[in-house]
């Protein structure tokens, strides 16, 4: 199972890759532009911040597939064990081909259906990002769309893998990983969710309160 950070945060990403057994850092356009940073500035801090072994994710911006093969290029030349994420568009589908010939790897982001995933997946991605909770706000089902989706590759497409992203709770992604998804990517504050439950504090309290009254100090 892989674990994911989904941010440009570098700050946070170093803070939080210290705690948390991620395996690298998922990106998108919106996340780079909330950092008023330039994608080339923010990438290569991000990488340093999850070191040599984690995986690094960043989005073309092009909307034809000639375009968006010329973006991943150039992602993949400056950064070469990057993974090119592509929406899953009719282009997108064109270029992940193109791309999978060229040897880049990448995501087939902004999925929204099952079946717009597979497609993904039989293109040539690595990975495919179905969007959970939009779906689920748009009146769908997120996690069944996810089931799916994972039984489609398992079944038609098995070098390929989910990589479920758009959460925004914990039970949201604890039932992506029991629908069988092999990755997940977090935001900041999902994954801090994931830790902050008042009531561990207050058992620990207990435990030393209890301690501290039997042997006057807090030291094993």
């Amino acid at each position: 199972m892989e674990l994911y950070l989904d941010t440009a945060n570098v700050a946070e990403v170093e803070r939080l890759a210290r705690i948390f057994p991620i395996a690298g850092v998922t990106t998108n356009p919106s996340i780079i532009a909330a950092s008023r940073e330039s994608l080339w500035d923010v990438l290569p801090r991000l990488q340093k911040a999850i070191g040599p072994e984690g995986i690094l994710f960043a989005q073309t911006m092009g909307r034809n597939a000639e375009t968006m093969v010329a973006e991943a290029k150039r992602l993949s030349n400056s950064f070469p064990d990057i993974v090119v994420k592509i929406p899953v568009t009719a282009e997108g589908l064109a270029a992940i081909k193109i791309l999978k010939k060229e040897g880049i790897t990448t995501l087939g982001t902004a999925v929204y259906s099952a079946a717009q995933g597979l497609l993904a997946a039989l293109a040539g991605a690595k990975y495919v990002a179905p969007y959970v909770n939009r779906v689920d706000a748009q009146g769908g089902d997120g996690i069944r769309m996810v089931q799916e989706l994972q039984s489609l590759l398992e079944l038609h497409a098995p070098e390929s893998k989910v990589l479920a992203a758009s959460f925004k709770t914990p039970r949201q992604a604890l039932d992506c990983l029991l629908a069988g998804c092999e990755a997940i990517t977090l935001p900041l504050d999902v994954a801090q969710q994931m830790l902050g439950t008042p009531a561990v504090e207050s058992a620990i309290e207990k435990f030393e309160h209890d301690w501290k009254n039997a042997f006057g100090n807090l030291n094993l």
